[in-house]
């Protein structure tokens, strides 16, 4: 459990149908304030910085949907990130992509709670929730092709799921050094882009559904 005392827990999400999920997850609980990061990582870092300087709180949750890998996390189902990574800031070169922590310049990767990814994993499985824990990706261009999935794989070896904002969420709590943790729901997977396929109905549900269980955890 978290020992927050009278603090609360941040949850920043990147669009309104998002906050909403989680907001009927959470069922109105004072210990949550639930807050909109927008698309991308620079406004969800400037809003999760903005919201971290005007209030006081014991964790930070970047949580929405996202892609999948395939074989790693199926439509419908949650990842728990075990790590935070910026996965495509560096720089091309001839011999292929430079991370930013190669070419010297500070870090693309963030940790999380160890012990409350480990609480929360618990706690979902044993709701019978299907639920994953793995690297998450921010990208600031969503994956839409085959080669593009299988370079990201390859650069993060085991990455589970990619979205837009998590990093930026990261980065503003690493600076108010308040502790961070990133929920993904799947609702299409990572590679060619087709809409059809897409499941956005069962990934807000199992938002809400993940939600509901932090009531559980994180008290």
């Amino acid at each position: 459990m978290l020992k927050s005392g009278s603090q609360r827990i941040l949850i920043m999400t990147a669009v309104a149908a998002e906050r909403d999920a989680v907001i009927r997850g959470i069922r109105g609980s004072s210990q949550f304030e639930v807050r909109l990061a927008g698309v991308g990582s620079p406004s969800a870092a400037a809003n999760t910085a903005t919201a971290l300087a005007l209030g006081d709180y014991s964790l930070v949750i970047s949580a929405g949907i996202g892609g999948g890998f395939v074989g790693r996390a199926e439509l419908g189902s949650i990842v728990v990130a075990s790590e935070i990574i910026a996965a495509d800031l560096g720089a091309e070169t001839p011999e292929g992509f430079c991370s930013v922590d190669e070419l010297g310049f500070g870090s693309s990767r963030v940790p999380v709670e160890s012990n409350l990814v480990a609480l929360l994993t618990d706690a979902l499985h044993g709701a019978g929730l299907s639920v994953h824990t793995g690297p998450i990706l921010t990208v600031t261009t969503v994956t839409g092709s085959s080669e593009s999935a299988i370079a990201l794989d390859k650069r993060v070896p085991g990455a589970t799921a990619e979205a837009m904002e998590g990093y930026g969420v990261a980065v503003a709590a690493q600076i108010y050094n308040v502790p961070v943790l990133e929920i993904r729901t799947i609702s299409n997977a990572v590679g060619p882009r087709d809409r059809a396929a897409w499941k956005m109905k069962e990934a807000f549900e199992a938002l809400e559904a993940a939600s509901s269980i932090l009531l559980e955890v994180l008290r």
